[in-house]
């Protein structure tokens, strides 16, 4: 009888702290409740998440945002490595694990000249193919892809980094033969695959006055030509001494001024010192490894992580300002262990860009950006 008394008490208290547990999980807040009047919060997937390995990094998915990009498998590389052949394995599930969570789904990128198909621009012989050729490729790899999941995904990167720094056109496959034509044929191929799915352009470092003044006249001509574009993806992928946030901002309301909204794209803030200013995105770039370039290989400094917490806090407060010229903020991944920031620019490195740690728990910079969503 006591034997019996014993366990129903253990299993009341179990059920207790069960019950109390489920209330605190349930009421500590989280981003998506936080800006879900201002804009939408979104992480960028990898092929763990998207494949259902990496069930910590899904269960953060779940509980804090409400929009998913894919990170690497919808590039031409992986998703159209023949030109008679696609590869839509690791993108149907991508996508079906946004639709299972009512997530806005985006999908990146249509054409952008690196992590692109060896055939894409060539004929057999290595040489670049005609302007007529170009043109039929690009269409028939955006219906295709666009066309397959209509109405599913909801957005298109349609055109990656295409400008320098300077305002030139990057001297890609792209432009070598067709020219500043391919952006808008890009754009209208992709808005006649599907009508009603938002277009973007994407770039990185585009508070450089250049790169901003391009943009802004890409914006006019498709504009003037009838070609849709709904908005500017602004990637973030930002170091601790540049840009500034006045930079960034002014950015921001000229983009707005042309009447298009503006995403903060590939979000993420590296702790680590740079071996060059002004690096971005720029794939190319590639230094030797140097011990004074990765201090932190046992963790961060308290003083160097609340520096960083300031200045992540500093720009989501930039982004609240301007909530009603932002329609998305995305996290280039979900948590540091998974971050390209670790190689990126340099080989071997460890890093800490990103809202969530190597353990999968939210740093304390999460709250803060909670609390200030919500004042």
């Amino acid at each position: 009888m006591r034997k019996h008394f014993y366990l129903l008490f253990i299993t009341g208290i179990a059920i207790i702290l069960i019950a109390c547990s489920n209330t605190e999980s349930k009421e500590k807040p989280t981003l998506k409740e936080a800006f879900k009047n201002k804009f939408l919060i979104g992480a960028a997937l990898n092929t763990g998440e998207i494949s259902g390995k990496d069930t910590a990094g899904l269960r953060i998915l779940a509980t804090h945002f409400n929009s998913i990009v894919a990170e690497n498998c919808m590039k031409s590389e992986v998703i159209h490595p023949l030109e008679d052949q696609f590869n839509f394995t690791l993108s149907d599930q991508f996508v079906d694990l946004g639709e299972k969570q009512d997530m806005f789904i985006i999908g990146h990128a249509l054409i952008w000249h690196s992590q692109l198909s060896p055939w894409f621009c060539v004929d057999e012989n290595g040489e670049n193919v005609s302007a007529d050729v170009l043109k039929e490729r690009m269409k028939t790899h955006i219906n295709t892809i666009v066309g397959r999941y209509k109405g599913r995904i909801k957005g298109w990167d349609v055109v990656n980094e295409a400008i320098l720094e300077d305002g030139s056109y990057r001297k890609s496959k792209f432009y070598e033969i067709l020219g500043e034509e391919f952006i808008p044929l890009a754009f209208q191929y992709a808005q006649e695959a599907d009508p009603d799915a938002e277009l973007y352009y994407n770039d990185y470092n585009e508070w450089y006055p250049g790169r901003r003044e391009t943009v802004t006249r890409l914006i006019r001509t498709l504009k003037e030509r009838g070609i849709r574009i709904d908005a500017i993806g602004m990637q973030g992928h930002l170091g601790m001494d540049s840009p500034t946030l006045e930079e960034y901002e002014e950015t921001i309301l000229a983009y707005n001024k042309e009447g298009v909204n503006v995403m903060v794209t590939e979000f993420d803030l590296s702790i680590l010192p740079f071996p060059k200013a002004g690096i971005g995105a720029d794939l190319s770039a590639n230094f030797d490894y140097q011990k004074e370039l990765n201090p932190y290989t046992e963790g961060v400094p308290a003083s160097i992580q609340e520096a960083w917490n300031a200045r992540m806090l500093s720009f989501f407060r930039l982004f609240i300002k301007h909530a009603d010229k932002i329609s998305r903020v995305t996290m280039w991944g979900i948590t540091d262990q998974d971050s390209w920031k670790n190689d990126f620019p340099v080989r071997g490195r460890k890093d800490y860009p990103l809202l969530f740690d190597r353990d999968n728990q939210e740093k304390p910079v999460v709250q803060m950006i909670i609390n200030e969503a919500k004042q």
